[in-house]
């Protein structure tokens, strides 16, 4: 993992979310072309803007560092609703995920 990562899943991660450089930058409260010197390898993130960034995206650090994730923000979305579940609701809802993904018990 090197910096190009960092660029590069920011790029896959804003296009999911349907949302430009431009609209990013200014939602995170900087000049229009923040997230594009970020796409383009010219600068990084700080710190703090890093995380500014995965809460825009609605996903955690460590979603953002897992790219065997394709929809970070649906599966951050999907953990954050299972929370409140019984547990005969989280049992039918890994049957279905397991159903879903051939892996039937």
């Amino acid at each position: 993992m090197n910096e190009q990562y960092i660029s590069d899943r920011i790029s896959v991660l804003r296009t999911k979310k349907n949302v430009s450089e431009y609209k990013m930058s200014l939602d995170l409260g900087h000049s229009k072309s923040y997230i594009q010197s970020i796409s383009s390898g010219r600068s990084l993130p700080s710190m703090s803007e890093f995380l500014s960034i995965c809460e825009f995206l609605g996903i955690t650090p460590k979603d953002f560092f897992d790219d065997n994730i394709e929809e970070p923000s649906l599966i951050h979305e999907l953990t954050n609703e299972a929370k409140t579940l019984q547990k005969d609701d989280l049992e039918l809802l890994v049957s279905i995920a397991r159903r879903l993904n051939g892996r039937s018990k």
